[in-house]
This record gives C-alpha cells, sequence and structure tokens, in this order.
C-alpha cells in the first residue's frame, strides 16, 4: 500500500503547457508593473520637467533686473532745470480799417492807416552756460522789444539779445541773473539714430513747462521752409505752440537737440535742430556776434531728373544763376551748368552743396568740377562771406 502510495505521488507528471502559462503570467506581472512605472515617469516629467532636464513647455516668466529703468524722471531732473519760459513783446503795425467792425466804414477806408499794436508771443529756450547763455529760436524773439524769461525755479528775468541766425532760425540770448543750471549736450561721437528715445520740455500754450516723450523718428530731415541749412531730426514727441527753443534730451537727460516746429497739429511729425548744429552756430555768435558762411554767389537747384527718379544715378546740380559780382561770375561760370562735384567730391543734390559751400572757409579757393552742353570742365573759384540774411 505504502509503495502504491508512493507511485500515486511520483505519477503526478508536469506538462509543458502548465509551464508556458506560468512564464507567461511571471512575465505578464513584470510587464504591468514596467507600465505602471513608465506612465509614473511620464507624469513626473509633465509635473516637474526641470527635474529630468526637459525643457518646460510654456516659457518661464523672466523678471527685470531691479537695475531696468522704468521711468525718465532721472533724464527730466537733469534737464528740466536748463529749459526757460520766455515771453517776448514786440509792436506790430495793423491796417486801422480792421478796428472797425462796420463793413461799410472799412470800405469808405480807401487808404487804411497804420495801427500800432502790442503783441505778445511765447516760447522757450534752453540755458547753456552757468553764466546765463540760452539758446532758443530766432521766430521767438524775432522784432522782440522786450523779451521776460520765466526759470525753473520760479524766478522771473530779463535777457538781451547777443546775436541771431535767421538761415538756421537759432538765437543766443543772455539773461540777467546767477545760478543757472545749464543744459549738457550730449556726446557728439555717438548721434543719434531712428528708434532712439528722445524727450521734449518747453512751455506749450503757455500752461507752465511740460514734458512729451517719443522716439526718433528720422534724421537729415530737410526742411527749407524752416531753414536753409538744418538737416532736422525727426521725432513724434509732441512740439506744440510754445514747445519752440526748447529742450529736446535723450533718455540720459542729455541735450540733443533745440525744438523748432510741428509739420501739423496731431499729426506726431515734429522737427528739432540738432545740437551739433546749434552749437556751431552758439560758438560763432559768441565768437564774433554772427555766423560766418562760405559762398560761391550762385543759384542752384537739384537736377530734375535725379529729384523724380527717373534716374537714380542722376546727381548734381543745375546752376539756374550766377549772381552778378560774385565768385562764381568772375571764375566765368554761367547759368545752366551742370555741378556734379566739389573739391573732388561728387555733389548729392541742392542741400548736400548748400550745406558745403557754407562750410567752405572765407577768402580760400574751391574746385567745381560738371559739364556745359555735356562737355566736362573743372574750374576754380574764390570762396567769399555769404551776404548776412536780415529780418
Amino acid at each position: 500500500m505504502l509503495a502504491r502510495r508512493l507511485r500515486g505521488r511520483h505519477n503526478r507528471v508536469v506538462t509543458p503547457s502548465t509551464t508556458a502559462q506560468r512564464l507567461f503570467e511571471h512575465a505578464a506581472f513584470v510587464f504591468r508593473f514596467a507600465l505602471i512605472g513608465l506612465a509614473l515617469a511620464f507624469v513626473a516629467t509633465l509635473v516637474w520637467p526641470e527635474r529630468f532636464g526637459r525643457p518646460t513647455l510654456t516659457p518661464k516668466r523672466t523678471v527685470a533686473p531691479a537695475s531696468a529703468p522704468v521711468s525718465y524722471r532721472d533724464a527730466v531732473a537733469r534737464a528740466a532745470p536748463s529749459v526757460v519760459n520766455l515771453y517776448s513783446t514786440r509792436i506790430v503795425a495793423n491796417p486801422a480799417w480792421r478796428i472797425f467792425a462796420d463793413p461799410l466804414t472799412q470800405r469808405s477806408v480807401q487808404v487804411p492807416t497804420l495801427r500800432p499794436e502790442l503783441r505778445q508771443s511765447i516760447g522757450s529756450g534752453v540755458i547753456v552756460s552757468s553764466d546765463g547763455i540760452l539758446l532758443t529760436n530766432f521766430h521767438v524773439i524775432a522784432d522782440a522789444r522786450e523779451i521776460l524769461v520765466g526759470l525753473h525755479d520760479g524766478r522771473i528775468t530779463t535777457a538781451s539779445v547777443v546775436g541771431t541766425d535767421a538761415e538756421t532760425d537759432l538765437a543766443v540770448l543772455r539773461i540777467e541773473g546767477s545760478g543757472f543750471t545749464p543744459a549738457s549736450f550730449a556726446d557728439p561721437d555717438h548721434p543719434l539714430a531712428v528708434g532712439d528715445v528722445v524727450l521734449a520740455i518747453g512751455n506749450p500754450f503757455r500752461i507752465g513747462q511740460t514734458v512729451t516723450h517719443g522716439i526718433v523718428s528720422a534724421t537729415g530731415r530737410d526742411q527749407p521752409t524752416l531753414s536753409r541749412y538744418e538737416d532736422f531730426i525727426q521725432t513724434d514727441a509732441a512740439i506744440n505752440t510754445g514747445n519752440s527753443g526748447g529742450a529736446l534730451v535723450n533718455a540720459a537727460g542729455e541735450l540733443v537737440g533745440i525744438n523748432t516746429a510741428q509739420f501739423g497739429p496731431g499729426l506726431g511729425i515734429n522737427f528739432a535742430i540738432p545740437a551739433t548744429a546749434a552749437k556751431r552756430v552758439l560758438d560763432e555768435i559768441l565768437a564774433r556776434g554772427y555766423v560766418q558762411r562760405g559762398w560761391l554767389g550762385l543759384e542752384y537747384a537739384t537736377r530734375a531728373d535725379a529729384a523724380a527718379g527717373w534716374d537714380p544715378a542722376a546727381r548734381g546740380v543745375h546752376v539756374v544763376g550766377v549772381n552778378p559780382g560774385g565768385p562764381a561770375e568772375a571764375a566765368g561760370l554761367r547759368a545752366g551748368d551742370v555741378l556734379l562735384a566739389l573739391d573732388t567730391t561728387p555733389i548729392a543734390d541742392e542741400g548736400d552743396l548748400r550745406n558745403r559751400e557754407a562750410a567752405l572757409a572765407v577768402g580760400g579757393r574751391a574746385r567745381l568740377g560738371g559739364t556745359r552742353n555735356g562737355v566736362p570742365f573743372e574750374i576754380e573759384v574764390s570762396v567769399g562771406e555769404r551776404p548776412r540774411e536780415r529780418r
């Protein structure tokens, strides 16, 4: 019987199918745990991406450094004390018939008499030296009988005219008193560029000192209706009535221009004379009382084909007139000549030649190259002194 029992126990056979089933169950168990582990790892990378070296799906919010400018108050604090309010009075002569309201009376005045009238204009100025020298626009103080100056600290004083330059619309004044804060000129080796931030400081509409903000929209703008010689800074910083003569400063509060005019109300196109050009006029007036410029005795205009864009390669100017007794007439130049180069440097257009002519040394000589009836020529001209424009 014991032998039968042992034989029965040892007769239980493990078949191949049973072994495969067990192996499959073990593999499935391991696979399930592997899937769970991968799923947990994936969730972890979503929740803590930086711990697993994976870039975040959304950009991290950056915090501006503490030193980043959030205000231009420092620039204004530096520049504002040098900007003054100007009030000038002048006498203008108006026809007497304008004082009569009745149209019949107006028509009956055959020869209107002139009636003096006192008129006041407003503007701004910029103190440029500690002894009270300031810059402003010529049109702000033209024909003024009296000029009052309102300082940033509330003081009121008077000003006298040191010199004017109508062709650049600039004037130099001297104000009475002491304790003035002059403006700091920007470094001329770092000129303004389009996109630079600028602030316009002045006295618009007689409401008091005001600051407007914008950028440099363009440089080198030629506006002959405003000035004969200047290449203006164009900005969208508002320059309203009364801002003329005030300061255009950069984000550091340094003087980069003298506010001059607006293209039109609300258009965002405003113009300022570059500070480098204003500084040259200032130095000339302080040195000799006026601005001395070279003169060739010519009237000229940009070539029509170049101005109209018909020939992009066309450069130079047409001579439209020769001043009698001037240097050009003495040298033999004639109306109709085309001038292409001044001292071997090509002439771009009328504005280019005008500025370079003004910079010529009075008493020196200049060499002009061009064509006459299509035939090339070169001629040497003595440089005279440009007659000063008086208004």
